[in-house]
């Protein structure tokens, strides 16, 4: 996570400041991580999935791709899980969808 946001620091053009919306997961809440003076970072509200679209992605790839299986190895979930989200990114339009929020295209 310190990598993630030392990246994403480095591409906030100068005399501007980022804001990274996050999650409430351990890794993004840590007080470990040294957050570069060009961010802030805002948690999001605990059990709120309909203000994280990627949620509902993993919940669409799960439904559609990795449900009701067993998987033999680590490797196999691996390679299902690659094969999953490679079929998702195929489809653009299907990522939009499931992103899309009314609610924030009424202003």
């Amino acid at each position: 996570m310190q990598w993630h946001l030392e990246e994403i620091a480095s591409q906030v053009a100068p005399a501007a400041h980022g804001v990274v919306l996050l999650d409430q997961a351990g890794w993004h809440t840590t007080s470990k991580l040294d957050v570069p003076a060009n961010l802030t970072l805002l948690s999001l509200p605990p059990r709120s999935p309909e203000l994280n679209p990627v949620e509902n992605v993993w919940q669409f790839i799960r439904g559609n791709w990795l449900s009701n299986r067993v998987f033999q190895s680590y490797d196999d979930i691996v390679s299902l899980s690659c094969d999953a989200w490679n079929k998702l990114i195929d489809q653009p339009w299907c990522i939009m969808s499931i992103g899309y929020r009314k609610w924030a295209h009424g202003f």
